[in-house]
């Protein structure tokens, strides 16, 4: 008997580019993948990562066949890279999403202009206070901010939409953690055509249509 999802792709995901791969889901027509995210308030245990990862490809690598990781590094020190390798199978490249949405020529620039800076994504400016207030204990220990965002002196926000409420949000945060704030536009970035590029070759019978950049 076929087990469901057998002959099919499946991409595991980091929840924080959960909206944006699902846009491409639909605009390329990617019906034959299925796509399973882990929960972004990992990336405050990034240690966690691979073993998460590691379960849920035990779980489904019966099921599916090809599976892909969607994440970066995510600060794992290279851990992601040997699980992928063990098991076979493809990843993103790059360090983080914040590579994959400003390019890593721009992205590097930003880091050697000012090595201190905290960045945001539309997904970070949305889940500010869960994923940082609240996920770091701001909220219950304000003595942690100095701690953890001391060596801070910008925010840059990589703006995927063109929202003036998220412009406001990202700049509350930089407020909030009392730093200074740039909004750079990056739509997509280089993840559409990182994750097209790599997806196509996996899907079995790929000839949908490709999407705009």
């Amino acid at each position: 008997m076929k087990r469901p999802g057998e002959g099919q792709l499946l991409v595991i995901a980091c929840g924080a580019l959960a909206r944006e791969i699902e846009w491409l889901r639909q605009t390329h027509h990617w019906d034959s993948i299925t796509v399973k995210c882990l929960n972004a308030n990992l990336h405050n245990t990034p240690a966690k990562i691979p073993e998460q990862l590691e379960a849920l490809i035990k779980k489904y690598v019966d099921q599916y066949e090809k599976i892909f990781v969607a994440f970066g590094d995510c600060g794992t020190g290279g851990a992601i890279d040997r699980l992928t390798e063990r098991w076979e199978i493809e990843r993103l490249p790059g360090a983080h999403c914040y590579a994959f949405y400003a390019g890593e020529s721009r992205f590097d620039a930003l880091a050697a202009a000012e090595p201190g800076t905290f960045y945001l994504t539309d997904f970070l400016v949305q889940h500010f206070d869960r994923l940082v207030v609240r996920g770091l204990k701001l909220d219950r220990y304000p003595q942690l901010m100095a701690d953890l965002f001391g060596h801070y002196r910008r925010v840059v926000y990589l703006a995927q939409r063109s929202d003036g409420r998220f412009l406001q949000d990202a700049q509350r945060a930089a407020d909030y953690l009392g730093l200074e704030f740039e909004s750079i536009p990056t739509g997509m970035g280089e993840l559409g055509r990182q994750l097209e590029t790599q997806v196509l070759r996996l899907i079995p019978h790929s000839d949908g249509p490709h999407a705009a950049y």
